[in-house]
């Protein structure tokens, strides 16, 4: 079982939350996630991708802070998206010292930097207040652990993709988990960019 082998505060908090039985993707995806391969996960909504998310990263940063620089990004379409996803990782921080930052880009990027540069562990984003970050070099990328996309269907558009592209070569190493409801050919397109040896969980 996917949930047993996970860290005792992880297990701790779906309890709480009444999630007793991983879903057919979790117990596909949490195993591979957990080996360290860099991962294009697929399933329909509501198949549990989003606790995929959280419980993975959570796992791979052992439930605590380490140092100031990011350990794990969360790259979402909209500021919509950042808000709802860090409410959700906020449920399972909770009693843990892990450091979650939405990056809200309605505040200047000046203010973003600041905040950051006092210590984050989890950065949740849109890959365009990402790449202001790096040129303004507010944001240290030498720690990462851990680089996941949501609802990856939004790279489709062109600046997305573009910003994606800036991000990525300015990560020297970490892992890649990309969630989407289907791979369609510009996700495909990511194996030769940056997803090499990629493995496919598909529900």
């Amino acid at each position: 079982m996917p949930f047993k082998k996970l860290h005792s505060h992880i297990q701790e908090k779906l309890e709480s939350l009444e999630i007793s039985t991983p879903t057919p993707f979790q117990k596909a995806s949490i195993p591979v996630i957990k080996s360290g391969a860099n991962l294009f996960c697929t399933a329909p909504i509501a198949a549990g991708k989003t606790t995929t998310l959280i419980v993975t990263t959570l796992q791979k940063l052992k439930c605590e802070e380490v140092g100031v620089a990011p350990r794990a990004i969360v790259l979402v379409e909209n500021r919509e998206k950042v808000l709802e996803l860090n409410e959700i990782f906020l449920k399972y921080t909770r009693h843990t010292s892990l450091r979650v930052y939405a990056c809200d880009d309605k505040l200047h990027i000046e203010v973003l930097t600041s905040e950051i540069f006092e210590g984050v562990d989890i950065l949740i984003a849109t890959p365009k207040t990402v790449c202001k970050l790096l040129l303004l070099e507010g944001l240290n990328m030498t720690q990462l652990k851990i680089f996941n996309i949501d609802d990856a269907e939004f790279l489709s558009k062109k600046m997305a993709y573009t910003d994606l592209m800036a991000i990525t070569q300015s990560i020297y190493k970490c892992q890649y988990v990309l969630y989407s409801e289907k791979i369609n050919p510009m996700l495909k397109r990511l194996e030769t960019q940056f997803m090499e040896y990629s493995k496919t969980v598909a529900i």
